[in-house]
């Protein structure tokens, strides 16, 4: 029977081998990164370096940001406190609790309605569990705060924040029963911006 060699020993370098070695790898690294930006001085137009916020990316027409809640016709919140969206969300972010409605049609609608934007995954599960077109995502993406109690989302941000210019209306039929399922064409669509 033959010996099988697993491992063989390391040669370490020692002295002026490691200097020179480790002299080498940081100037071939300098050398690369100096190649690289004078040639991006001299062929800006093929840069893919985008001047933001002054320049934006053009996100898809799939793209999932931030959450709104709609309205119905006469301005009343179109969600019915059903919990379904909360009940989908993985990241367990939604938190709704749910109070009698003065409407006596409706059961139940929220008191509160909020959404831990840090802990959320915007995966839109909470868009397609619900029944009734009440939460919608929007291709706004820019929510930058300083504070991470800013990144909890009540009822008031979600549906009359500045950039909505007062709020969305919800497309889904006032008579519809609630257990009737909208799918096609659902997508929220921000107002222009002047």
């Amino acid at each position: 029977m033959g010996t099988i060699v697993v491992s063989r020993e390391f040669k370490r370098r020692s002295g002026l081998g490691l200097i020179l070695s480790g002299t080498w790898a940081l100037l071939s690294g300098l050398w690369l990164t100096l190649k690289r930006m004078i040639y991006n001085l001299w062929h800006r137009k093929d840069s893919t370096t985008v001047e933001y916020p002054s320049q934006k990316v053009k996100r898809s027409s799939r793209f999932r940001g931030v959450h709104v809640l709609t309205k119905k016709a006469d301005g009343e919140i179109r969600c019915t406190a059903c919990m379904l969206c909360a009940t989908a969300c993985p990241a367990e972010c939604i938190r709704i609790v749910a109070s009698e409605n003065e409407n006596p049609d409706l059961e139940k609608s929220p008191s509160t309605y909020e959404i831990d934007s840090l802990r959320c995954v915007f995966c839109g599960f909470c868009e397609e569990a619900c029944p009734v077109d009440a939460i919608r995502m929007t291709p706004e993406y820019e929510t930058s705060n300083v504070s991470a109690s800013n990144f909890i989302w009540d009822i008031n941000f979600l549906m009359n924040r500045p950039s909505l210019k007062g709020g969305v209306t919800s497309r889904c039929p006032e008579d519809r029963p609630h257990h009737q399922r909208v799918r096609k064409g659902l997508t929220a669509e921000l107002p222009p911006k002047n």
